[in-house]
């Protein structure tokens, strides 16, 4: 016996109770949960719909569907970080690496000036307020979606939640310890100069990529990570 559409919409709407708010992962699950109650009624054909859904679900445990969310948070995170990874790399080959060569020697050359500190804390302070801006605007961009009912994908929503997040934390963190150290970079060694350019290149090269790259390529990525992202999408 196969279940019905309307079956099949009433299982998405379970998962959806259930606090599985990603499209993908509803899938897997619906259709994991039509086969099993496909399953069930080989065996016991008396039972209602509901009744043999219920008893699939039970399978999953007290904890229902929050062990296989987690282990699609995980699996996506990874997918996440192999991305951002992949995009920060083309910063190091040409003809990004010109850019990047220029970007590494400018802040060089900005930490051997006096009082270098003040000019890094500025810069710094107006990157937080503007991303903290820019993230707002978005949250409350990604919470329609939501609201509204449309179908998000895992990834999608990673991006939408990560966007320069991580690197917004780092300088704030970066901030905070300039701040109450009392170090004048243009006193340090070259080669603590040059780690330091280096590290904080990278860093506002992922910055660059999480916040721009990244969501400027989400359909794209989307695409290329769900083949049945563009039909879902137009339903």
């Amino acid at each position: 016996m196969k279940l019905t559409t309307l079956q099949i919409e009433n299982l998405y709407k379970f998962t959806r109770q259930h606090y599985v708010y990603h499209y993908d992962v509803q899938t897997e699950l619906v259709d994991h949960l039509a086969n099993d109650i496909e399953s069930i009624w080989e065996e016991t054909p008396n039972l209602t719909f509901e009744q043999a859904r219920d008893k699939s679900f039970k399978k999953f445990g007290i904890f229902g569907f929050m062990d296989v969310i987690e282990a699609k948070q995980k699996q996506m995170n990874k997918r996440y970080w192999n991305i951002l990874l992949r995009f920060v790399k083309e910063w190091f080959t040409m003809p990004k690496l010109l850019t990047t060569i220029l970007l590494f020697l400018g802040i060089y050359l900005v930490l051997q000036v006096q009082y270098s500190k003040f000019i890094i804390l500025g810069s710094l302070l107006l990157a937080i307020i503007f991303e903290s801006v820019y993230l707002y605007k978005d949250r409350q961009a990604q919470k329609k979606k939501t609201e509204k009912k449309e179908k998000i994908f895992l990834l999608e929503a990673m991006i939408g939640q990560t966007k320069g997040g991580f690197v917004s934390i780092a300088f704030v963190n970066i901030f905070n310890f300039i701040h109450v150290t009392k170090v004048e970079f243009s006193s340090l060694e070259t080669h603590w100069l040059l780690l330091i350019a280096f590290c904080t290149t990278v860093v506002m090269i992922m910055f660059y990529v999480s916040s721009y790259v990244i969501p400027n390529k989400c359909q794209e990525l989307l695409q290329e990570t769900y083949p049945e992202y563009k039909l879902a999408k137009s339903l």
